[in-house]
């Protein structure tokens, strides 16, 4: 080690004593119910995998089947010699499911925001955000150079408060954005009270739905069509890496916002386009939820089952309203500690801490899955109550 690095190694040993040093596992299996977690078999509550499609086997077949036709990658950016027949057939469908316009694919979730937010505003303009966005946003936010106001978390009074307060001849255009549902707490932004400020305002209004897709409204079409809102947000901003169990980010919108993107998104520009394979598997998981809301069903089902369970033995889960369920603790040694002794009985839970959630604020964060039996639920509630007994958390 050098001078120049010494600061870091200072850091890490910071961050470990703090109890915020992150422990990163390794996955042996294929991400479904169960896994295998640096060589131990374990209940899954840790991945994004809401619909249990990410080992699903007509997702599986749909991806082997289009590499045998086009190969692995597309070899280059979507504006050069990276778009093929499945990208345009992909965002086709994708907007049918959403019900708007048009829809363009970017690699991720965190790319499409990095795309659009600096499209759609710059130097002069000003955009109102909720305090508790996701960093993808923030990133967009920083990377657009407008100014960011930010406004109290799912707070519509409090958004009025900071649009008043800016002079409307101090900018040139407005955005707000807003997570859909936030995944650290598991909340639902209150969208249309929202939109109506936006709409009072003549503002952009734009939502980030990466953890409402598949999980919220009919059949997991999202967020919007949760509250009704069709053709009342302008920008619907999505993801294929979370209950469509593969990769990739969509945003849904206007016919003129997305032929936008298309020459001004810069990971779109200056990226290579989502693989051959995750393209297909993504259709393949658009086909399974037109075709059915069973798991989007047994998805809320099990959330239900296991929020209660917790509840009913003393742990504090917060404001949730979706199958994501925090436990609370508050303290990032004792999460940590919480997350150790689940994963030694069998479960894999991850302590969440700074800076992903506020000092003070540490949490098990439990992401349950339509993928998940009632006796794997009985199995966790069971030894949720163990640990929390053990580590003095419940009584």
């Amino acid at each position: 080690m050098t001078e120049k690095t010494a600061w870091i190694e200072e850091e890490l040993a910071s961050l470990r004593e703090q109890g915020l040093y992150i422990n990163i596992r390794t996955i042996e299996s294929p991400q479904d119910a169960w896994l295998v977690v640096d060589g131990k078999k374990v209940l899954n509550f840790c991945a994004n995998n809401y619909l249990g499609l990410a080992n699903h086997p007509k997702l599986r077949e749909a991806a082997q089947k289009a590499i045998e036709k086009y190969g692995v990658g597309p070899g280059a950016v979507r504006t050069i010699a990276g778009t093929m027949s499945l990208h345009n057939e992909l965002e086709r469908r994708l907007a049918e499911f959403k019900g708007v316009e048009a829809a363009i694919t970017f690699q991720s979730g965190f790319n499409a925001n990095l795309a659009t937010i600096p499209a759609l505003v710059g130097r002069g303009d000003v955009i109102f955000s909720d305090e508790l966005n996701h960093a993808s946003i923030i990133d967009g936010c920083r990377l657009s150079r407008a100014e960011i106001v930010r406004y109290a978390h799912a707070d519509p009074d409090d958004l009025r408060r900071v649009i008043a307060e800016k002079p409307r001849d101090s900018y040139r255009r407005a955005l707000i954005v807003t997570d859909g549902v936030f995944s650290m707490d598991g909340d639902i932004a209150p969208l249309p009270e929202i939109y109506q400020i936006a709409r009072e305002n003549d503002f952009l209004l734009m939502v980030d739905d990466a953890h409402g897709e598949g999980v919220l409204g009919r059949g997991g079409r999202g967020i919007v069509d949760h509250f009704d809102l069709h053709g009342k947000v302008d920008i619907e901003v999505g993801t294929m890496s979370k209950a469509f169990g593969v990769v990739g980010g969509v945003v849904a919108g206007s016919k003129l916002l997305i032929e936008w993107l298309r020459q001004r998104g810069r990971p779109f520009l200056f990226s290579s386009a989502m693989t051959v394979p995750d393209v297909a598997a993504c259709l393949a998981a658009v086909d399974l939820l037109e075709e059915s809301t069973e798991l989007v069903d047994r998805l809320w089902s099990n959330a239900e089952y296991f929020k209660k369970g917790m509840n009913e033995m003393g742990f504090d889960t917060g404001k949730t309203q979706t199958p994501i369920v925090p436990v609370m603790l508050g303290d990032a040694k004792l999460a940590q500690e919480f997350s150790r002794r689940l994963f030694e009985e069998g479960v894999f839970a991850m302590a969440i801490g700074y800076p992903t959630v506020p000092k003070g604020k540490a949490r098990i964060r439990v992401m349950n899955t339509a993928a998940h039996t009632r006796d794997d639920l009985d199995m966790a509630l069971e030894v949720f109550g163990k640990v929390g007994r053990e580590l003095g958390v419940i009584s």
